[in-house]
């Protein structure tokens, strides 16, 4: 399995200093939680680990992959948005995905199922709720299979059933050996979690 080590990260929005000199490691089977208020930097810390944001100083280093792999080969990254393409139905937007990452089709409905979704596969995205296209969003967790999860924010406009499903499927990630990196302010209840706190948005360990 695949572990990630940062070493004397920094980031750099504009001409504000996010952070600086950030240094951690996770483990096959980590949770590591993101917490701080606005603007401290968790969203960016996210995106610099997805290859999405610039790296400007410091070191992120991929533990236990393949020489020919890259972070798009380990890494699931779920952000503000949902990825979700309204026009599509809900169950091709998961299909969508399925074809992406080259996963059988077969896998599209139980995926679906992870965030009970399947009674409305048939609907045009576009018309689902907030929360409902927030777990057609999350709902890649169960059908993409990547080591690493990058989660911004992840339980936002969901309500507490689909809270638990989440957790649950958290927690099945870890225990296969699976990673997660997760910028929450919701308790998961998830054995083990550590704490990483940018809210002093200067040099940080752990």
């Amino acid at each position: 399995m695949t572990g990630l080590t940062v070493t004397k990260l920094c980031c750099v929005r504009g001409e504000r200093q996010v952070f600086r000199d950030l240094s951690f490691h996770v483990a096959p089977g980590d949770m590591l939680s993101l917490v701080g208020p606005n603007g401290s930097g968790k969203s960016s810390l996210l995106r610099q680990l997805a290859g999405l944001l610039e790296v400007t100083d410091g070191e992120i280093n991929l533990d236990g992959a393949g020489e020919d792999q890259t972070v798009a080969d380990v890494v699931l990254y779920a952000g503000h948005l949902d990825a979700v393409k309204a026009p599509l139905r809900v169950s091709e937007n998961l299909s969508f995905w399925a074809a992406f990452y080259g996963v059988s089709a077969t896998q599209v409905e139980p995926a679906l199922e992870a965030f009970s979704l399947g009674h409305l596969g048939h609907l045009p995205a576009g018309v689902l709720s907030a929360g409902q296209k927030r777990r057609l969003g999350l709902s890649r967790l169960a059908l993409i299979d990547r080591p690493l999860w990058l989660l911004d924010e992840p339980t936002v406009s969901l309500d507490t059933a689909s809270i638990a499903a989440l957790g649950d499927l958290m927690r099945s990630h870890l225990k296969t050996g699976g990673s997660i990196i997760a910028a929450t302010h919701v308790d998961l209840g998830l054995e083990g979690t550590r704490v990483l706190d940018l809210s002093s948005n200067g040099g940080a360990s752990l």
